[in-house]
C-alpha cells in the first residue's frame, strides 16, 4: 500500500469522523494576504517596487466588435446556472473592449487561477532554455541527485519534456500534497505507473517539479525568478503564489491573478513572446508550446496539449485553462483574448462555459478591424454591465439561472405588533400572508419582508451552541487545496448592528463576523487560520414547508470558485433549537469525482476493494455525502437582548 494512498485514506476517514485541526500529514502555515483594492504606488525609497500597468481601453466598435454582440455574450453567460460566471475581460488589438464582474464578484479583483498558472511555468522553462541553463532532454533525476531517491534507476528516463507534456508516467499525483512536506522526494520515490513519453496523464505534480527545477537551477523561487523577467515588464504587481512547506512555488496551482494581468499573459504569446519591443519569451519557444505534443482524453480536450497549455478548436488558438472555469483563450488570427473566472461545475475546457465562448468567438466569427460607431449599442452594453455588477438601482439584477427581478433590500425594522417578548424572547408566529414556499411571487416577497422585519430582529443577541463541532465556514474543497482545515464551529450568534444582521461564528478560537445582505451581498474580510479572504454574504428569509423560519445564506468566496451554502432552520416555540444544513458549490462535484478516481470503482483501488468485500461501499458513499453536506444541531445558549 503506497504511502500516499494511506495518507489519503487517513484524511478521508478523519473528515468523515469529524476530526478538526490539521488532519493531513502536511504542515500548515498561513500564507495568503488580503487583496489590495488600491493600485500599488512606487515610492522613491522602495528600490524593489515597480508600477502596475493598465491596458488601454476602447469602445468595442473601434476594434471591430459590436457592443450589442458583447451584450448578448454577457447575458448568455449570466444565464448559465452551472457556470456561475464571476468575471469576464476581453482584449482585442491590445485594447480592453469589455470587462464585467458578476455580482457579488467585483471586476479587477484577483481570483484563484488553479491550473491556469501551469502555462506561466511553461514560460519560465522557455526562459531558462534561452539562457542556456536547461534543455528538453535533461533528465529530472539529474537535478535532484542529493535527494538520493530509492527509485533512481526507474526514474532515469523521465525528462523535462515529459513533465511539460504530462507524459512523465510518474505515479505521484496531486493527492501526494497531503502525504507530507517533501513533495520532490515523494515524486522521485513514487516510481512509474507508465512508460515516460507514451501516454498523456494530467498531473499537477509534473508542473510542481518544473517549478522545483527552476529553484534548483537559479536558487530562487519561481516567483522570484519571474519578477524581473515577466511580472515587472508586464506591470503585474498585485499577484500572489502559494508555496509548498519546503518553500517551492507550487507551480501547478496556488496562483491568485487579476483578469487584466491574465490577459497580458495571453497577449504575450499572441505577440510571439515580445512585449514593448523586449523579447521576454523566445519566439521559437512560443511556437513550440502552441503545437500539440500530446493527445489528451476527449473529455478534457479534442485538440491536444502543448507545453503546459491546451490547443483550441479555432485554427491556431490556445487556452491557459484552470478547473472550474478559469481561462485565458487566445485567438491569433483575430488578435483577441478572452479571460474568464467562474465557479463552473466542470474541471476541464470541454464544458458549458467554453461552449458559450466558442459559440460567440469561434463559429463563423470573423470581425473586421473596425465597425461604425454605435452609441446606442455601447450604451446598452454599459447598462448591462452595471446591472450585472449590481450597480444600477431600481433595475432587475441578473440572478443565477436567468433574468429575474431582484429582491429589493428590505428594511430591518424594530419589533412590531406581530411579535412580543415573554419568558425571555418568545417567538410567536402570526398569520402573515404567503406562508407557503410555493406561493405567488408577490406573496413570497411579502413573506420575506415580514420575516426580515418581524423575525430577524428577535434573534439579536442570541447564541446557539452547536452540538456537532466539526464543520467549518470554508468550503471543504478549499480546505483541501490550501491545506487549511477547520477547527470546527462551536457556536453561531446573531447581532443587529445599525439595522444590519450580523452572524458570528466561533470557529476554534477565531470569531468570524459576517454581515448579511438581502437582495445585494454584504462584503467583508475574514481570517481563516491567519489567511485573509474576501466574502460576499447574501440571504433570503422565508418559512419552509413545515412553517419553520429559515435563513438561507449564500456565502461567496470572492477570490475563489467556491461558495458556501447554509440554511439555518429555527425550531421550537421560542426558536430555541437551530438546525444548520451545509453545502458547497461547485466543490461537491469535484470532491466526488476525485474520490471516484482515488477509490477506483473499476476495482483496482485498495480502499474500495476492502469496502466492497465487507459490503460497505454504499455506506461509505453515504458517509462521504454527509461529510460534504453536513447537518448540525444547536441549542439556545444565550439571549442577551
Amino acid at each position: 500500500m503506497a504511502k500516499t494512498d494511506i495518507a489519503v485514506a487517513e484524511l478521508i476517514w478523519n473528515l468523515i469522523a469529524g476530526k478538526t485541526g490539521n488532519v493531513s500529514r502536511t504542515d500548515f502555515f498561513p500564507q495568503k494576504p488580503a487583496f489590495d483594492d488600491s493600485v500599488p504606488v512606487q515610492e522613491a525609497k522602495e528600490e524593489q517596487a515597480y508600477r502596475e500597468l493598465s491596458l488601454p481601453r476602447a469602445v468595442p466598435e473601434r476594434q471591430g466588435i459590436s457592443s450589442v454582440y458583447l451584450t448578448h455574450f454577457l447575458k448568455e453567460l449570466a444565464g448559465k446556472k452551472n457556470t456561475d460566471i464571476h468575471q469576464v475581460l476581453i482584449v482585442r488589438n491590445g485594447h480592453v473592449i469589455c470587462e464585467c464582474g458578476f455580482a457579488p464578484y467585483q471586476r479587477g479583483m484577483w481570483h484563484a487561477s488553479y491550473s491556469m498558472c501551469k502555462s506561466i511555468v511553461g514560460m519560465a522553462v522557455g526562459m531558462l532554455m534561452a539562457e542556456g541553463r536547461l534543455a528538453l532532454t535533461d533528465r529530472v533525476i539529474d537535478f535532484f541527485r542529493k535527494k538520493n531517491p530509492l527509485n533512481l534507476l526507474r526514474m532515469r528516463e523521465v525528462t523535462v519534456e515529459h513533465l511539460l507534456t504530462m507524459t512523465s508516467g510518474v505515479g505521484f499525483r496531486e493527492t501526494g500534497i497531503i502525504a507530507g512536506n517533501d513533495w520532490v522526494h515523494g515524486f522521485l520515490e513514487a516510481g512509474l505507473s507508465g512508460t515516460p513519453g507514451k501516454d498523456f496523464e494530467y498531473n499537477s505534480m509534473n508542473t510542481y517539479m518544473l517549478s522545483a527545477i527552476v529553484t534548483e537551477l537559479t536558487g530562487e523561487t519561481l516567483m522570484e525568478y519571474l519578477r524581473p523577467r515577466l511580472w515587472e515588464p508586464l506591470g503585474i504587481a498585485r499577484i500572489f503564489w502559494e508555496t509548498c512547506p519546503m518553500g517551492i512555488t507550487k507551480g501547478g496551482w496556488g496562483l491568485f491573478l487579476r483578469p487584466e494581468d491574465a490577459a497580458k499573459l495571453g497577449m504575450l504569446y499572441l505577440q510571439k513572446g515580445s512585449w514593448n519591443g523586449r523579447q521576454l519569451v523566445p519566439a521559437e519557444w512560443v511556437k513550440a508550446s502552441c503545437q500539440p505534443s500530446a493527445q489528451a482524453p476527449e473529455v478534457m480536450s479534442t485538440h491536444g496539449y502543448g507545453y503546459q497549455l491546451w490547443m483550441g478548436s479555432r485554427e491556431g488558438s490556445f487556452n491557459y485553462n484552470g478547473m472550474l472555469g478559469q481561462n485565458v483563450v487566445a485567438y491569433p488570427d483575430m488578435n483577441l483574448v478572452v479571460v474568464t473566472n467562474a465557479g463552473s461545475h466542470d474541471l476541464f475546457q470541454n464544458c458549458e462555459l467554453m461552449g458559450v465562448v466558442k459559440k460567440y468567438f469561434e463559429t463563423d466569427f470573423n470581425p473586421p478591424e473596425a465597425l461604425p460607431e454605435d452609441p446606442a449599442g455601447f450604451s446598452l452594453l454599459c447598462r448591462t454591465v452595471e446591472e450585472l455588477e449590481g450597480r444600477q438601482n431600481g433595475m432587475g439584477r441578473i440572478r443565477e439561472g436567468g433574468w429575474n427581478s431582484g429582491l429589493r433590500a428590505g428594511r430591518v425594522g424594530r419589533k412590531n405588533g406581530r411579535t412580543r417578548r415573554a419568558c425571555g424572547r418568545r417567538m410567536k408566529r402570526e398569520a402573515e400572508p404567503g406562508c407557503g414556499e410555493g406561493g405567488p411571487p408577490a406573496a413570497i416577497l411579502h413573506q420575506e419582508s415580514w420575516m426580515r422585519e418581524g423575525f430577524l430582529p428577535l434573534l439579536d443577541g442570541r447564541v446557539y451552541e452547536m452540538e456537532q463541532k466539526h464543520v467549518g465556514l470554508m468550503p471543504l474543497l478549499m480546505q483541501v487545496l490550501h491545506n487549511n482545515y477547520t477547527d470546527g464551529i462551536r457556536s453561531v450568534g446573531f447581532e443587529m448592528r445599525g439595522g444590519v444582521l450580523h452572524l458570528k461564528f466561533l470557529e476554534g478560537e477565531e470569531e468570524k463576523v459576517l454581515p448579511v445582505g438581502f437582495g445585494q451581498a454584504a462584503e467583508t474580510e475574514v481570517s481563516f487560520g491567519g489567511e485573509l479572504y474576501r466574502l460576499g454574504v447574501s440571504a433570503e428569509c422565508r418559512r419552509d414547508e413545515n412553517g419553520r423560519p429559515v435563513l438561507k445564506l449564500d456565502i461567496a468566496f470572492l477570490e475563489e470558485a467556491c461558495r458556501r451554502k447554509l440554511n439555518l432552520y429555527f425550531d421550537g416555540r421560542n426558536a430555541e433549537r437551530l438546525e444548520a444544513v451545509w453545502d458547497e458549490t461547485p466543490g461537491r462535484d469535484v470532491i466526488l469525482e476525485g474520490l471516484d478516481t482515488f477509490l477506483d470503482t473499476g476495482g483496482k483501488g485498495f480502499l474500495m476493494n476492502a469496502l466492497r468485500e465487507r459490503g460497505g461501499a454504499e455506506v461509505f458513499q453515504i458517509l462521504v455525502e454527509r461529510t460534504i453536506r453536513p447537518m448540525c444541531s444547536g441549542r439556545l445558549l444565550a439571549d442577551e437582548g
